[in-house]
């Protein structure tokens, strides 16, 4: 039996899912891809073998790929590459005939390009559709966002101004928590009849921006509000304080996708493969604004 390849490593979800799937099998069974040889030294102190490649370079990949029997595919974080990036992988998956892919991709209901999120969903799309054809045995791993991700959309100013300010209406978000994503991925690396199915990875709840003031409000005793403005209003009070057009542009679009329940579903395939429910947005929050 080939090894289980895990990509993204030197990231947040990638390590959680290496730390995981340790806790399963063996260090000799599992390999991972990092792109430069200088932080391949502490995966080699954890007895796993380290591949060198990039994801756009699919000759490293193919490489990288021998001997692969799973694959732990992430999803690039350079959106403008990441279309080539993925038929690099998938191609290369091929080519090395790697046996099974499990390909984290998103949550979402409007898949046509007049979604607000079309610029990031696009090339999930596209690997999806990718795998599908390829011949390849293939997991679509479909994550809701992240509830680690809240103080990233509050803002770290929330105490000074009081309000979470974000274009996202009375909008539902079933968030999941990032180390629940691993537990799952490494169930699906693990165990059998995983096989050519997606599945869709949410938290046990959906929660607005109204919710999550009202938590941290609750938790910390300090009053916070939340406030949905239009999203030119929203573009233009974050340009004055000189975030840059990309970064608008990314929050203003996963706000609207939020307003028009783009991530409202709640699913129960996390707790059919990991066993329980996911953690929950209440917890967190105590966890991260408990001591403010």
């Amino acid at each position: 039996m080939g090894k289980i390849l895990v990509t993204g490593v030197t990231g947040h979800l990638g390590r959680i899912v290496l730390d995981k799937l340790l806790g399963k099998v063996p260090a000799s069974s599992v390999k991972v891809l990092v792109r430069d040889e200088a932080k391949a030294g502490p995966f080699k102190q954890l007895g796993v073998e380290v591949a060198i490649g990039s994801y756009d370079d699919k000759s490293s990949l193919v490489n990288a790929f021998k001997d692969v029997d799973k694959l732990y595919f992430i999803s690039g974080n350079d959106v403008a590459k990441r279309g080539p990036q993925h038929e690099n992988v998938v191609g290369a998956a091929v080519e090395a005939k790697v046996g099974h892919v499990v390909y984290t991709s998103f949550q979402r209901k409007n898949e046509t390009s007049t979604s607000p999120i079309y610029f990031v969903a696009s090339t999930h799309l596209l690997t999806e559709d990718l795998l599908k054809s390829s011949g390849l045995k293939y997991t679509i791993l479909k994550h809701a966002i992240y509830t680690e991700m809240i103080p990233i959309f509050a803002g770290d100013k929330i105490f000074e101004t009081g309000v979470i300010f974000q274009p996202a209406g009375d909008g539902k978000s079933a968030l999941v928590l990032r180390s629940d994503l691993a537990e799952a991925a490494v169930a699906v690396l693990t165990g059998e009849g995983h096989e050519n199915r997606s599945y869709e990875l949410t938290g046990p709840e959906a929660v607005s921006y109204a919710d999550i003031a009202a938590k941290i409000s609750a938790i910390t005793g300090k009053n916070v509000s939340y406030v949905s403005p239009t999203p030119e209003v929203f573009a233009a009070e974050l340009a004055k304080v000189g975030v840059p057009s990309e970064y608008i542009g990314l929050f203003a679009g996963f706000s609207v996708a939020t307003k028009e329940g783009e991530f409202a579903n709640v699913s129960t395939d996390l707790e059919k493969l990991i066993g329980r429910k996911g953690g929950s947005v209440g917890e967190y929050l105590q966890q991260v604004y408990g001591g403010k």
